[in-house]
């Protein structure tokens, strides 16, 4: 089992929900995050006063897949959030030890 997470830009979340349950994923995690990468922040201009925003807000969606289904994640995930242009985010992907679903105990892919 692997953890997949993205970090993308917040306009593409619905495209990539809805590319994700297309290819059968039922279930994910979203946070609002900022952050920065290459981008560096930007400047803003507020009632007449410019100012640099440094953190960049972004989603974050964490999804846990079985090892069969990251490929598929990955590049559904690709496919709706690329824009062509800087800060169109990251994706890991990271291994799952144990997964434990609270209500009925069950462990391992059948919990997911």
């Amino acid at each position: 089992m692997k953890i997949v997470a993205a970090i993308i830009k917040p306009f593409k979340l619905d495209d990539v929900r809805t590319a994700l349950t297309n290819i059968g994923i039922n279930g994910l995690t979203v946070y609002e995050v900022k952050g920065f990468g290459r981008q560096k922040g930007h400047t803003e201009l507020y009632r007449g006063a410019e100012y640099v925003v440094d953190y960049i807000p972004k989603m974050k969606i964490e999804i846990a897949v079985e090892d069969d289904q990251v490929d598929a994640v990955v590049d559904a995930i690709i496919e709706t959030s690329r824009t062509g242009k800087i800060g169109d985010g990251k994706i890991f992907v990271t291994n799952l030890e144990q997964v434990i679903r609270i209500r009925t105990g069950e462990t391992g892919a059948t919990a997911l």
